[in-house]
């Protein structure tokens, strides 16, 4: 039994709900077979986030985490390959702190490859009929900020964990006032299942081309 943890962000920049804790939540009460999903929400705010995702991890003890996020504006669910060393807030985080070109880490490396066969489980969700791609950046706000968080974790205290991050599409209800796109909930917890999946049976990630030109 692989264990897994998922998690997800609480609401923020005065939406009701997040798209990342509704998938969560779904596949935590139907987890794929073969694994043990615990599923926790973070606070949507620099600093408490990494506490939060630290206790998770001793808690649960887990084989493999995915922490998942919202991307409005993407059409797909992107997994992020690259997380980087700096926080740098457009917008307050739901503490209202807005933390400008400083450091995740004081002293940490620029930036972290996800240790996920990343190429792979886009493949697996495309395989499910959703639509996903290779993302190379996870921005500089609250999510780049927890997938940095969990891969410096991993390479100085954890190195059997593999983990990631993965971004969704908005909600369809968040969109209903402008034509933007959106996923609905049960599609993007498939997604992940579908992640988990292939996460969880791939060692060696696939050698296709999902670069990006700009």
């Amino acid at each position: 039994m692989t264990r897994v943890l998922l998690t997800g962000f609480e609401p923020f920049a005065g939406s009701d709900v997040n798209p990342s804790w509704q998938a969560v939540s779904l596949v935590a009460a139907a987890p794929p077979p073969g694994t043990e999903v615990t599923a926790v929400q973070l606070a949507c705010v620099f600093g408490t986030a990494l506490e939060e995702l630290a206790a998770a991890v001793e808690e649960a003890d887990p084989d493999l985490v995915l922490c998942v996020g919202q991307a409005g504006g993407r059409p797909g669910v992107t997994v992020e390959r690259v997380a980087i060393n700096v926080d740098d807030a457009r917008i307050p985080d739901n503490a209202g702190r807005r933390p400008i070109d400083e450091p995740v880490v004081e002293g940490g490396p620029a930036a972290y490859f996800a240790s996920l066969p990343v190429k792979a489980c886009v493949a697996a969700v495309r395989e499910a009929g959703i639509p996903a791609a290779v993302s190379q950046t996870a921005g500089t706000f609250v999510c780049n900020h927890v997938f940095y968080g969990l891969a410096h974790l991993i390479a100085t205290e954890r190195p059997a964990l593999r983990g990631g991050f993965v971004h969704l599409p908005y909600a369809p209800e968040q969109v209903v006032d402008r034509a933007e796109p959106a996923l609905p909930a049960a599609m993007s917890a498939d997604a992940l299942r579908a992640i988990i999946g292939a996460a969880v049976r791939t060692r060696t990630d696939l050698r296709i081309a999902e670069g990006a030109t700009h």
